[in-house]
Order: C-alpha cells, then structure tokens, then sequence
C-alpha cells in the first residue's frame, strides 16, 4: 500500500517538533527534527531528492509525528530516539564508551594515580580529565611515573611491601612502601605530577629549576642532578606537546571526506591541553552535505550519549543551527557553550590538528587492503577485464594561466597508491596554457622510457581531462606503439560534483555509466584526486622556486639577520620549512606573531 503523502500532510502542524518514519513492518526507518513540521515532510515528497533519499521515501509505510514546545526540545528528544532506536538511515554514532579519568585520593598517606572509567560522586579526591581513551591515561601516568616516580601499585600491596619492589630498581618508584621518602617530599612530587596533567607543566618546570639551583648552591650535587634529569624530561614533554596554552576547555571536531569514505575526528583540549583524539565513521545515509552531516554528528555525540559538554565546540566547517545545538548543550551542561568555526591562534591551531588528525585517519581507512580489493575488483567488472587491474596511473596537468606548467603521473596497485614510482614532469617548450601539449610532453616522456625499458606497463592508465586529452594519451600511445593499456578518461561534470563525472573509456564515443556509490568510481576519483593534488604541489614549488631566489626572501619582518638566526636554528631551509609556528617562535627575535607570518608564507 502506498503512503498518501498528500492527506497525511493536510494534517500536519507548522509547530517544531520530530517526527519518525516507519516501513511496513513497522520498523522505525528515520527520526528527524524540524522547526516547522509541515515544511519539512513536504520536502521529502518534492522532486529534486537525491538517490539515497528517494529509496527512503519509497519504504515509507507511516509517518507519526511529535509536537515540542520549541526546536531545542526537538533537538534533544530527537537524538533520545536516535540513541534508543538506531534506525538504520540515521547516524549512528557506535562508540558510545565513557571517557576515562585519573583520581587522586586525599586518605592515603602516599596517593597512587588511578586509572577510573566512570566518575563517581566522592569527596576523598579528586578527578583528573577526562581523557579521550585508555591510551591517553596509560601513556600520561607511564609518564608521570617515569618523571616523578609515583607508585603504582595497589593500596593492598602497598601495605603489606617489606622491601622495594622493581619500580624502584628500575627507577620508577620512589618506594614509599618502605620509607624511602618522606611523606612530605612524596606529596610534592605528587603536586607537579598532578599539575603537568592539568597543563601547568611550565609552572612545574620552573619550580624544579629553582630548587635545581638551590640545591647546587648548597653541594646536593645528587639531588640537582635528579632535578635537572626531570627538567629535561619535562622540556621533551612541552615540545611532544605543543598544545600546550594552559588555558582552554573545548573540543575540536574536523570532518575529511572521499568518494566513498569519510572520517570525523575529535581532539579533547582540558586545561588547555591535548589530551588526545577519537576518530569516527558514520555512514552518510542520505547524501547530506558535510556541514549538515557534521551538525547532527555534533548533536548525536553530546545529546544522544553521557559526555561532558565543554565549555567551547571547534568545528572545521560552519555548522547549520549552530546556534540551536549550542542552546542544547548548553541547556544540557547548566552553563553557556560555544560552538564555533572561526577561531584565531592556538583555537585554530586545535582545529587544524583535528583536520590533519582526520585526513590521515581518512588515507588509513581507504588504504584498508579490503576495501581497495574491493574497489579494484568492481574496476574490472565495470571495465571488462578478465583480472584485476595490478597498475593504475594517472596524469594531470597543473600551472597557473601557463606559468611552471607541470604534469604529474600518480601509480596505484592492489596496496593504494605507491608513491615510489609517482613522478613529476616539468613541462618545456608549450605554449602557456597548452594543456593538450603538456599532456602529450608528459605521456610521451613517460612512455618512451617504457619502450627502453624503464618501469612497469599499467593496465589502465587515466586521463583527468575530457575528450582532448583522452585522444591525446591515444595518439601517444600509437605513435610509440604501446598496446595491451586500457584507456580511461575522466571529465569533470557540469557542477564539478563527485559522482557527476563523465567517463570515457578506449574512445570519445564509448562512455562508462556508473553509480555515484560504485566502488570502482570511488577508486577513479581517489586517483584522480591524488594525481591533482600531487601535480599542485609539484607545480607550486615550481613557481615559487621561479619567483623567488630564497624561500624566505619577501617575508615581511624578515630581514637578513632573522634570515640568517633561522637558519641556524633549523639547520638549513628544509628544517624551516618543517618546523611549527611553535618551533619558529622559538627563534631568537622571532615573536609569535612573525612566526605566524613566517608560517603562512611558506605553506600557504
């Protein structure tokens, strides 16, 4: 029986509120909010839909509806639902683990650091976090201890101890359980390693250099050498550390996505301080665009699970309803939330870890050897070969209005992409703008050194270009008589979209349809991406090496000394370049604010 939209919309409220679709069997299909009821159910019966979208409607069987006195109630009784219900077209957010904490406790003469998975109401102590997993809080009491020698044994154990254990032989302990160290000086030692956990490690520093002196000054020449051994351990800490400002209390979440994958990335920052990352998956059911998606991921993670909300929300895209979402958290936490994409210093620093954080965990999950295997073998049945493709290649073209033109060539195989055999070609003698001509300059380099014997024959080789350049790798590719290469271009659509590419395959004439969710469309478009961005790169240091004699030549603020004091620091100008815009403001005569600029100028 076929839902009647029609009548069912005739009774509909214009009031904000959620609404559930069901199939027929009466499984729940959908939740979403609204703040107009009526609107929005009229969308879904409107043409335009995506693909996803439209399977959705076709399976709905019934639609009931809940009336809220507001959208930020519609907002919170949505993501109850969600975290109830998990229907199969939301996001459903899986890890829905508690964060870890590390507790103090104020009875014990001599307090050990203990790892809690849930924070229990106690006056004994105190809780330190939360931290983003176990590794966290593993890998910051391992250093703790290593630093300032705190127990780590049970209160059991402790008690019951006649002779030291091998902590202490090995440096880890201070031994307490036999006395070893007075409660006094245990407490202090304790004291530092609760506030380099707080952030407050330059404070702590500071201290144990003047004690360091202090003791040299009176000959404990043991004693300042174990303070000295802690000062350095804990100068190699703030460098691991680098987000370290000692103020802040916020989350940064960072959305990356690929044809066919995506990755949501979420550092916690307490104190101030990076206390680590979780990445996240959540299938795209309907095609929702990455601010929308990331909105309701933000919604699902604090009101549909039993987080602690913190006091500001990093995001790396402009969320839609930011405002309503951070009315709910901040009606949720008792306090005011921000929720924001524009930040300044270190806040931006924090989202742009939070997106190198997601990109990276993005190029894992697509390098997963199943899932490649997978996409290469719907490669072959959409291409008719009789086995999987061993070797892709990609060219593209890459120059700005026909300055440093330069072409790259970018190798897959049943691993992902295989970077030792990517190779760049500086384009010469080309009209500016040619880009048929630098296409036929790369393809014909590249394939000449096959015919002598140089490199491995692809088994498809991919144009990112429309009917000119796939004609073009053809006439190359016949010129030096090169068979056995099947030939596949890849234009651009009208709207530049993924998914909306046109292919051709062998010739102009012949096209290849396939599906935007087709895994062999999505290996195209990895390809295809990671040759464009290989041939930018390559080509932007090109033009800047034309443009300027030295990297750091026209920076504002930088003179020949700075020039000459970086380089010194780093060791050379690659060392520049790598460095952060912590490391450069480390530089003598190098303010945070120059260091900044120097930072933009040389990546952009």
């Amino acid at each position: 029986m076929t839902f009647d939209h029609r009548r069912f919309l005739a009774s509909v409220s214009e009031a904000p509120g959620v609404y559930r679709m069901f199939d027929q069997g009466g499984e729940t299909l959908y939740i979403g909010k609204a703040r107009r009821l009526k609107a929005r159910l009229a969308s879904y019966f409107r043409g335009a839909l995506n693909a996803k979208t439209q399977a959705l409607v076709a399976r709905i069987a019934d639609i009931q509806v809940t009336v809220t006195n507001s959208e930020t109630e519609a907002l919170l009784l949505e993501q109850t639902l969600i975290k109830e219900l998990r229907p199969p077209y939301n996001i459903l957010l899986r890890d829905d683990k508690s964060y870890p904490f590390i507790f103090v406790t104020d009875r014990h003469p001599f307090p050990a650091l203990e790892y809690k998975r849930v924070r229990q109401r106690r006056d004994d102590g105190r809780y330190l976090g939360p931290y983003p997993s176990s590794h966290a809080v593993r890998d910051s009491l391992s250093l703790m201890q290593k630093i300032f020698r705190i127990r780590n044994c049970e209160d059991s154990v402790f008690a019951h101890r006649s002779r030291p254990c091998l902590q202490y032989q090995i440096d880890r302990c201070s031994a307490p359980c036999v006395g070893y160290i007075s409660e006094a000086d245990y407490r202090r030692d304790l004291e530092h390693a609760v506030q380099c956990l707080e952030g407050k490690s330059e404070q702590v520093t500071r201290e144990l250099t003047t004690a360091m002196e202090a003791a040299s000054r009176e000959l404990a020449f043991e004693e300042a050498a174990r303070l000295r051994d802690q000062i350095q351990q804990l100068r190699q800490l703030q460098q691991r550390q680098f987000v370290d400002t000692g103020d802040g209390d916020a989350d940064a979440f960072a959305l990356a996505s690929r044809p066919g994958a995506l990755c949501i990335s979420v550092l916690a920052i307490r104190q101030g301080r990076l206390l680590g990352a979780r990445h996240h998956a959540p299938a795209n059911g309907l095609d929702l665009s990455e601010e929308a998606l990331l909105g309701d991921f933000i919604s699902q993670y604090y009101l549909g699970q039993a987080r602690e909300i913190p006091r500001e929300v990093i995001t790396s895209h402009a969320v839609p309803d930011a405002e309503l979402i951070a009315q709910a958290l901040a009606e949720k936490a008792g306090r005011r939330v921000r929720l924001t994409d524009q930040v300044r210093g270190h806040r931006a620093q924090w989202k742009e870890l939070a997106l190198t954080n997601a990109e990276q965990q993005l190029a894992a999950q697509l390098a997963n050897h199943n899932q490649l295997a997978q996409r290469f073998d719907a490669l072959r049945d959409a291409l008719g070969m009789a086995a999987a493709p061993a070797r892709l290649e990609c060219f593209d073209i890459s120059h700005s209005h026909g300055e440093a033109t330069v072409a790259s060539c970018v190798v897959f195989d049943e691993n992902g992409p295989r970077k030792s055999d990517y190779r760049r070609f500086n384009i010469e003698g080309v009209a500016a703008g040619d880009d048929y001509g630098a296409m036929q300059q790369a393809l014909t380099r590249r394939f000449r050194r096959l015919k002598e014997g140089e490199g491995q024959t692809p088994d498809v080789l991919v144009v990112d270009g429309g009917k000119g350049q796939l004609n073009m790798a053809r006439e190359v590719l016949a010129s030096l008589g090169v068979t056995g290469v099947a030939l596949l271009g890849v234009a651009k659509g009208t709207t530049r979209k993924a998914g909306l590419e046109t292919l051709f395959l062998e010739t102009v004439d012949r096209t290849l349809n396939l599906e935007p969710s087709s895994p062999a469309l999505h290996l195209i478009q990895h390809i295809r991406d990671e040759s464009h961005r290989f041939a930018i790169t390559g080509h932007r240091t090109r033009r800047d090496k034309q443009r300027r004699t030295s990297t750091l030549e026209g920076i504002p603020g930088v003179g020949p000394k700075r020039r000459r004091e970086l380089l010194r620091f780093f060791g050379g100008l690659q060392g520049v370049k790598q460095a952060t815009r912590d490391e450069l403001a480390r530089v003598p005569g190098i303010s945070a604010t120059l260091a900044e600029t120097i930072h933009q100028a040389l990546h952009g």
